[in-house]
């Protein structure tokens, strides 16, 4: 399997969001690198700008049964996932997942509406935090559904941030169509080079959407029993409310959205450094019995 002709380049260090920085304990740096290089590899097919659309069904298969040991040609991303899954007793599923939300990816171009935006989070975006919080032995009953509620809301803001590119790039629309509706805003409205009022409008009501998601997260940090993912956790926290404080007075179609460097790393800090002093101040909470024998 040719993986590489299909690899745009980017690394860890292109996305928005922090993805094992140096918070992260090093033993776990490595199994969250090869989680993201499998990801990397197959949003790299879904979003290839050549490929036909079986030819990268095709390709997201047979990347899905190299990483189950399944296919007649080894795949290196998905090798070094199934080693490390199989190393640290973690669920491929969780790669799965996103290969389910890839496919989507080239099968469905628009959104009917908040809820199915949602379930294709389900699949593109809460299954990364999960394989982090398996990976570190946390409680998954006290921690999941923070966490999915903190990825959903950072694969929407992504895809606000986004929504003229997506449009113009690969004619995805992940706005849903009735909030479009409501607010008698249309698709064609994307390609314009700043957003006339109703389509400004849709775009400020789901924001206000992932503001109340951001809300249903804010504890996922202070839940978490591993410090150093707490404070990466924290982080993240902070940068997604900062970003979507961005959006609620910014134009994607025709405003820098994203952080620079600088500030990126500042309001990072900031929310690492307030997970951690929480967790200074608090009461020690028991690891659970489950949970500790993960760690051993």
């Amino acid at each position: 399997m040719d993986i590489a002709r299909t690899s745009s380049g980017k690394t860890h260090r292109d996305e928005n969001f922090p993805v094992a920085s140096f918070l992260i304990a090093p033993r776990n740096r490595a199994p969250i690198l090869a989680f993201y290089e499998f990801v990397r590899a197959a949003d790299d097919i879904a979003d290839h700008p050549t490929l036909a659309s079986q030819e990268k069904l095709d390709l997201l298969d047979a990347l899905d049964a190299a990483l189950m040991g399944h296919a007649e040609e080894e795949a290196p991303v998905a090798r070094r996932l199934r080693e490390t899954c199989r190393e640290r007793g973690l669920d491929p599923q969780h790669a799965r997942d996103l290969i389910v939300a890839f496919k989507r990816d080239v099968t469905q171009l628009r959104y009917r509406d908040w809820d199915d935006l949602i379930d294709y989070c389900r699949y593109s975006a809460m299954p990364v935090g999960r394989f982090v919080c398996d990976l570190h032995g946390e409680d998954r009953g006290r921690v999941w559904a923070a966490n999915d509620a903190l990825c959903a809301a950072l694969q929407v803001i992504n895809h606000l941030q986004d929504c003229g590119k997506d449009y113009r790039n690969l004619d995805r629309v992940y706005l849903p169509q009735d909030s479009l509706a409501a607010h008698a805003a249309s698709v064609e409205m994307l390609a314009l080079e700043q957003a006339p009022p109703p389509l400004l409008a849709a775009i400020r009501e789901l924001n206000g959407k992932t503001a109340l998601l951001l809300a249903k997260s804010r504890p996922f940090a202070d839940l978490i029993d591993d410090a150093r993912l707490a404070m990466e956790v924290g982080a993240i926290q902070t940068l997604a409310e900062h970003l979507v404080a961005r959006l609620t007075v910014s134009d994607p179609l025709g405003d820098k959205v994203h952080e620079g460097k600088f500030g990126f790393a500042l309001k990072g800090a900031m929310g690492a450094v307030g997970a951690l002093l929480r967790r200074i101040s608090r009461p020690r909470r028991a690891v659970s019995g489950a949970v500790a024998r993960t760690r051993q």
